[in-house]
């Protein structure tokens, strides 16, 4: 493969990558404050036909990706609403509402379905764009995929950086031990599931004005929430290895059209599906470093514990379970 072909692929990472990034950047901001929200792939789904509907009548991107917004925070606000003062599972609360809005995308949406509408452009950045190689590895994208990059650094900033990403951190570790410090666990918890799910809602219309212009049946999202929340656990709760989880599916997806040119006689459906297999056997070999026997040999071996290390993740103490004032 030569130095072209490199570089498109590359930059087909970069802008592939930009829904799943929002999405698993939405969810690490959610669990990191100690809520599960199971609704991505329903909220992707309807975010998506809801972006594509309203972009379409009014004419305006913006208003597309700014219903796509509400809707995610709405369905997570349902979320935290029973998960968080209500005290129901959020386990529960979540699956039936991903399968609720994705019959609700597809039944709404039935109208809209295979129809011409707005998509967003690729916005070069002037000067740099002319850059060689990296003016058109990471200069000549939409906005979105500007957007996804910034949150990423946003989003490691907020939580490593700043009073109110420490705050966050130590309710989804220890919420009696925040509210004794005066902090209010449930009422930081549902602000943060609003915010997080405004970027899940922001990665459906990703899909449906940027990726995949337009709306149909399927979609092409479909089961990107779920990969979305896998690639949470891969990256260890960490935006900055979320990210590259993110990036690695992403690559995995691109990579399956020069292989499909390579190799012709193999089924296109085998590398359609590919990414998805090697993602959850990325997740097993992950749960493997957590093995008290394999975490026993590399203490004998400092290079390989510090490896484990730097590749573990920890869920917050408190995840998933409601925070009840004493």
């Amino acid at each position: 493969m030569d130095d072209l072909n490199v570089l498109a692929v590359l930059a087909g990472v970069l802008a592939g990558a930009s829904p799943i990034v929002l999405a698993t950047m939405g969810e690490t901001i959610t669990e990191k404050a100690g809520l599960i929200n199971l609704s991505l792939d329903g909220t992707i789904l309807l975010a998506a036909m809801v972006a594509f509907l309203v972009a379409h009548d009014a004419g305006s991107l913006g208003l597309g990706f700014l219903a796509a917004a509400l809707v995610g925070a709405g369905i997570a606000a349902v979320v935290g609403i029973a998960g968080v003062y209500m005290g129901q599972s959020q386990v529960a609360v979540g699956f039936v509402l991903t399968l609720m809005c994705r019959d609700l995308a597809y039944f709404l949406g039935n109208p809209y379905s295979r129809i011409q509408g707005p998509r967003l452009a690729p916005l070069p950045v002037p000067g740099l764009e002319r850059l060689p190689l990296l003016g058109s590895l990471l200069f000549r994208h939409s906005l979105l995929v500007y957007l996804s990059v910034a949150v990423i650094a946003t989003t490691w900033w907020y939580l490593y950086r700043t009073r109110w990403g420490l705050e966050l951190r130590a309710v989804g570790e220890n919420p009696q031990a925040a509210h004794a410090r005066g902090i209010d666990p449930k009422r930081l918890q549902l602000l943060h599931a609003l915010l997080g799910g405004a970027l899940v809602g922001l990665a459906g219309g990703a899909f449906s004005l940027g990726i995949k212009p337009g709306w149909g049946r399927p979609q092409g999202a479909e089961g990107m929430g779920w990969i979305a929340l896998a690639i949470v656990i891969f990256g260890g709760w960490h935006p900055l290895k979320v990210a590259l989880g993110a990036y690695l599916f992403a690559f995995l997806q691109v990579l399956g059209i020069p292989l499909q040119s390579w190799w012709p006689s193999v089924p296109a459906q085998v590398f359609q599906v590919a990414p998805f297999p090697l993602m959850i056997l990325a997740l097993l070999l992950l749960g493997l470093t957590q093995k008290d026997t394999l975490q026993r040999w590399a203490d004998a071996h400092p290079r390989v514990r510090k490896l484990l290390r730097s590749i573990q993740g920890r869920a917050p103490r408190a995840l998933g379970r409601p925070y009840r004032q004493e």
